[in-house]
């Protein structure tokens, strides 16, 4: 117990604690020149993005990060609607120009938010050229400048390959089919890991969105697990070679867009890793949604990555229980992210990893200050969340209760049956000695309540 409270001690040293001070919605598109700021020079808007909003007042904040792609990228739109966000500084393009832009509006809003890190795909900060060099020539002109704007204080908590929306990638990446696309997704994979490694990001993660099928009748499954097996063998070695030190995570999702993704869920991919002797090589990333998608509670796929020694990571999400899809909704829940919180706390943390939100405003969000309104919020609750998390433990009840359900086992044979120790023929003796056993209560709803009484 005495660890426990030297890890909360820690901990209560990175609780976060806001004051956002809500501007009116900018109104300045990015050609109206220095009404706005400095104006801009050769497409690169160089005035503030976010005018009206002063730095946000915190004490500390427990390695978040903030997801380029939702947060700069998002639209609002959905399968039944357009987009419903242009933000001042778009141009309606997807040129360099205006990936520069969106870089320096990144880091503004990033200082602003008091949070030294951000996640980003390599196709979300630059554009796709029309051929492989092309696309590795936009990506390194965009990184050069997030390096220049990052300085020493701001890192990527981890970077990706966007292996998902190009037509090309319709038959997956890793598990295609086609030979040509393999290896163009492998030569990604390797640009993406090198510009993270360049930006001195901590952690880089595989999300295979259409690494998976939607039909056994055309599909060699186990040729497309091998093939999959052989690109993240790839990627060790790769990783090693340019002296990458950062984690590799992988993202269990269980469908959307592919019906069936090889690594559906936390107990799936740890499977499947130690299957091809990777299981000390990787960690997991954990999105609640993804898992509320699979069928489990966010709960449970962290307690599953975490008892598997696999816990690195967490996509801070959640979804809504009325939608079957993925809708990447900011965690405002604080008996969620308590429950969350208490997997971190007995992981004793997530370092290198942290919190990223991949999480995105509504659809009918869409003032700017939204943004930090969303990013402030989600912060505020899983802050609140781990002091829930002290609570439990400072009072001791809930373990207690947990450690009285299991105390038949704190005796000699219990000891003995955990070790590996007992056979068939010494428990068939014990149960003949002491006949029909009493069960105990699981005392369920006393659990609940004090759960609950800690919020």
């Amino acid at each position: 117990m005495e660890g426990w409270k030297l890890l909360l001690f820690l901990f209560y040293l990175n609780l976060v604690s806001f004051t956002l001070i809500v501007a009116d919605p900018p109104k300045c598109p990015v050609n109206i020149g220095t009404e706005c700021g400095d104006g801009h020079d050769s497409g690169e808007w160089k005035g503030e993005f976010f005018p009206g909003i002063p730095n946000i007042k915190y004490e500390d904040w427990m390695r978040f990060s903030v997801a380029f792609w939702h947060t700069f990228r998002g639209t609002g739109g959905d399968p039944f609607g357009a987009p419903t966000k242009m933000w001042p500084w778009e141009d309606g393009t997807n040129s360099l120009a205006m990936a520069k832009r969106r870089m320096r509006a990144n880091f503004e809003f990033l200082e602003k938010l008091g949070v030294d890190r951000w996640c980003f795909h390599d196709r979300d900060i630059a554009p796709d050229g029309n051929t492989l060099q092309e696309s590795n020539s936009n990506l390194d002109e965009v990184v050069a400048l997030a390096k220049e704007l990052q300085g020493k204080k701001i890192r990527p908590l981890w970077g990706t390959a966007q292996l998902f929306m190009h037509p090309r990638y319709m038959h997956g990446g890793a598990t295609s089919p086609d030979l040509g696309v393999y290896a163009y997704a492998a030569a990604q994979v390797k640009k993406a890991m090198e510009v993270t490694h360049y930006l001195g990001g901590e952690n880089y993660v595989f999300w295979g969105g259409r690494e998976g099928y939607q039909t056994l009748l055309n599909t060699d499954m186990e040729r497309e697990l091998d093939h999959m097996a052989r690109f993240f063998e790839a990627s060790i070695a790769y990783k090693k070679k340019i002296g990458f030190n950062g984690t590799l995570l992988i993202e269990p999702k269980p469908q959307e867009p592919t019906k069936h993704q090889y690594d559906w869920d936390a107990a799936t991919a740890a499977n499947f890793l130690r299957k091809y002797g990777f299981i000390d090589e990787f960690k997991l990333n954990i999105e609640c949604n993804h898992a509320t998608l699979s069928g489990h509670s966010c709960h449970h796929e962290l307690e599953t990555a975490r008892i598997n020694g696999l816990l690195g990571n967490i996509d801070a999400n959640t979804g809504d229980p009325q939608i079957g899809w993925d809708t990447d909704q900011f965690l405002m829940d604080i008996g969620e992210a308590t429950l969350v919180m208490l997997s971190v706390v007995r992981n004793g943390g997530l370092a290198p990893g942290g919190f990223n939100f991949d999480a995105k405003l509504r659809r009918e969000s869409t003032y700017i200050d939204d943004l930090f309104i969303a990013h402030v919020a989600g912060m505020d609750t899983l802050a609140r969340g781990l002091r829930n998390v002290a609570k439990l433990i400072e009072d001791g009840s809930l373990a207690k209760l947990v450690q009285k359900r299991y105390q038949s086992f704190d005796t000699d044979l219990g000891a003995e049956v955990e070790a590996g120790k007992a056979n068939f023929e010494l428990l068939e003796r014990k149960a003949m000695e002491w006949g029909e056993p009493e069960v105990l209560s699981a005392k369920q709803e006393l659990a609940e309540m004090i759960f609950q009484s800690a919020m």
